[in-house]
């Protein structure tokens, strides 16, 4: 049976770098409450993962050195997880070791990505608070200092952000500024109490306590894992800190359009991870019907023995009729619980235009993200229909949800109570 930190297979040509490793763990990415025996106790961990960054990881371990040295006076470590990169990062980074007895090694073998090197590189930490920073030089080392400020303050989670006082960017495109602005709008629609808790849901630069995360399996998917840590975390604390994102003045960049794709994904899965799954179920079972109910007025009134209406009428009917139809189904059977004390006849009217508004901006959101995959990432349109039709409904269902729970909710102090009818 293989254990949590079973020994990498070790090749004839490298003994003496392997002496220096650690183990990589291995198994479910849990994060133990207990972290590992030490000496002395560790304070602070701070995962670097790596891929090719031997160029820059020398610089990063001095820099972070000097700077965490002082404050914490000795009671940190750096932990390198390198993902077996081709120009042996992992190698000159175990030369470091001796020099910085702090730093910690790990080399993996048959597990890549960022998000899970991070969480590999927490399983072997033996920190309070664990952090993680890019080796890249992008997250500037200094802002360290202040995450760790943030957390020494009470928060359980302190985020380095391109978007509070005193963060930005460098020279980023416009459409990658557009991008990363419409991932927070997109997030904030599907996730409102995981994204809207921060200002950079993307950011890669944070620190965290180890109790909010202990003992959480995690399901991290693609590059960014903050929203991983505050979607299945126990976060009761955010503190923000701004910093610059620099250009890259080493290696190449690994962002490609593949980590936005992988963002909506993240965002789908814990969408759905959290969705109340017997109303989701019949919420969907709606929606089919209201499919069933387009396609036949659609071929009814355009078909020429019939009405032959023209095709743009008789989509506008049989679109209109088939949301009037979800929205009966979903106010009798969906949400009725919410529906019942919801009021009479007016507050019904007031719910289709709500109701009506949500489905709008669906309609509106599925045909951006359909010209988004298809025009800039140049996915399949079909395959990236199909996202789309995903990722509305899951919008579509956290703002119908909001509006059935508002209907429901007692009026507030001194207000008159609606009327129910008959």
């Amino acid at each position: 049976m293989q254990t949590a930190f079973d020994v990498p297979r070790v090749t004839g040509d490298e003994p003496s770098r392997a002496a220096s490793l650690l183990p990589a763990p291995q198994g479910a990415l849990v994060v133990e409450a207990s972290p590992p025996p030490a000496k002395r106790p560790v304070r602070l961990s701070v995962v670097i993962p790596t891929y090719n960054e031997g160029k820059n990881i020398r610089e990063m371990v001095i820099r972070l050195t000097d700077l965490l040295e002082g404050p914490l006076r000795g009671a940190y470590e750096l932990i390198v997880v390198d993902d077996d990169s081709p120009d042996r990062t992992w190698e000159i980074a175990s030369r470091l070791t001796a020099r910085y007895p702090k730093l910690r090694v790990i080399r993996r073998r048959g597990e890549r990505g960022l998000s899970t090197a991070v969480i590999r590189g927490w399983q072997a930490a033996r920190g309070d608070v664990l952090g993680v920073i890019d080796a890249d030089l992008q997250h500037p080392p200094e802002v360290t200092l202040d995450l760790w400020r943030s957390i020494r303050r009470g928060a359980d989670l302190a985020v380095g952000s391109r978007h509070v006082d005193g963060g930005g960017v460098s020279d980023w495109a416009f459409h990658r500024r557009v991008l990363s602005r419409g991932a927070r709008l997109l997030g904030l629609a599907l996730l409102p109490g995981v994204v809207g808790r921060v200002s950079d849901p993307m950011s890669g630069y944070f620190m965290v306590r180890r109790r909010a995360i202990a003992g959480k399996t995690m399901s991290p998917l693609g590059y960014k894992i903050l929203l991983e840590v505050i979607g299945r975390g126990d976060i009761r604390r955010v503190g923000e800190v701004g910093y610059v994102f620099r250009e890259r003045l080493e290696g190449q960049s690994k962002v490609t359009w593949k980590l936005y794709v992988d963002y909506l994904r993240h965002l789908a899965r814990l969408r759905v991870d959290s969705l109340p799954v017997a109303r989701f179920t019949r919420f969907a079972a709606v929606g089919l019907s209201g499919v069933a109910v387009d396609m036949l007025l659609l071929f009814l009134l355009g078909d020429p023995r019939a009405l032959a209406l023209p095709l743009t009428l008789s989509k506008l009917v049989a679109a209109g009729t088939a949301m009037a139809n979800n929205f009966l189904w979903n106010d009798a059977w969906t949400f009725r619980d919410g529906a019942r004390r919801g009021g009479g006849a007016a507050r019904k009217l007031e719910r289709f235009a709500r109701y009506a508004l949500v489905c709008g901006a669906g309609v509106a959101l599925n045909v951006a993200l359909l010209h988004l995959q298809t025009g800039l990432f140049g996915l399949n349109r079909y395959l990236a229909n199909a996202v789309a039709i995903g990722l509305v409904t899951l919008f579509n269902f956290a703002l119908i949800s909001r509006i059935y729970r508002r209907a429901a909710a007692p009026p507030a102090a001194g207000a008159a109570a609606p009327k129910r009818s008959a």
